[in-house]
């Protein structure tokens, strides 16, 4: 019988990230809610002690005096994973481990952070077949199966990627204002996905997360048949072995991450590009980090 996916994430969880690191990871989950719930309730009037922040500036000018918004008080949160289950992310990724591994383990970890937490996980996994929505639960065992969803959906028979289907499913079904953590393979964000993801935002609360396209030209891959997985072209071996076209590749890479991380905080989304399962835990402190800086 296989290892269950759920404990494989702890036991990386734990070699990968020391007490400390993973007491900060937790903290910075924490904080994205800041200890209240997403949904809006009503207003009431300003007493001292109040936060600035929460004073709603049109209705106060309505009213003539300080007016606060009072949201829910429901500690239980709702976290959505959308993940492209299709074939692309059964490649390899930057760090040679495949993008599955990586999806599983970056899922995984915010998952449990958030059942930890006494909030609801949940999961859009979708290609070019149709969108399947996992309700959300708060339970170990309910995340062990939305891992083993993305699992079983995964592999190179799978149909293609469908990145603005799955997106467009997200903000046409889910209407209850949550956690969107968009789960992705290296992508470029077409004016017709920027609108989407514009939308989502307005609805949501969005972290995006994009697991990077492996590096081909790396030496260890020399000997190797390389292929890509939407349409099975090699790339050659004298081309791969080629310092000026590899350098070319690493430059265009850096550019175009930092240009998509650039479009994302036009929307005032936060993201974060990860490489492999080493990357999986620094990169997710980074995210959420940002994500709780852009909100103050």
């Amino acid at each position: 019988m296989s290892t269950p996916l759920l404990h494989r994430v702890k036991s990386k969880l734990f070699i990968h990230a020391h007490r400390r690191v993973r007491g900060m990871l937790d903290g910075e989950y924490r904080s994205v809610f800041q200890g209240r719930s997403l949904d809006f309730d009503d207003l009431r009037e300003y007493a001292p002690g109040d936060e600035i922040k929460d004073i709603d500036w049109k209705a106060t000018a309505r009213h003539g005096s300080p007016l606060i918004k009072r949201y829910i008080a429901n500690r239980k949160h709702q976290v959505l994973f959308a993940v492209d289950t299709g074939r692309d992310l059964a490649a390899l990724a930057a760090g040679g481990t495949s993008k599955r591994e990586v999806a599983l383990l970056a899922v995984g970890v915010l998952g449990y952070l958030a059942i930890r937490h006494g909030d609801l996980v949940g999961l859009v996994a979708g290609d070019t077949a149709s969108p399947e929505l996992v309700r959300p639960a708060g339970t170990e065992s309910a995340l062990e199966r939305l891992l083993q969803h993305i699992d079983r959906r995964v592999s190179l028979e799978a149909p293609q990627s469908d990145l603005d289907e799955l997106l467009g499913f997200v903000a046409r079904s889910v209407k209850q204002r949550c956690l969107l953590v968009i789960v992705s393979d290296d992508e470029e964000f077409t004016p017709q996905r920027l609108a989407i993801l514009r939308r989502l935002h307005v609805q949501h609360e969005v972290l995006w997360i994009s697991i990077g396209d492996a590096d081909l030209m790396r030496a260890e891959y020399t000997d190797r048949s390389m292929f890509d997985v939407d349409g099975e072209r090699s790339l050659p071996s004298f081309v791969r072995a080629d310092d000026a076209l590899r350098r070319e590749f690493v430059a265009s890479v850096a550019d175009a991450t930092a240009r998509h991380l650039d479009q994302l905080e036009a929307l005032g989304i936060s993201g974060q590009r990860i490489t492999g399962t080493e990357d999986v835990v620094p990169g997710l402190f980074h995210l959420l980090e940002a994500h709780q800086h852009a909100r103050r």
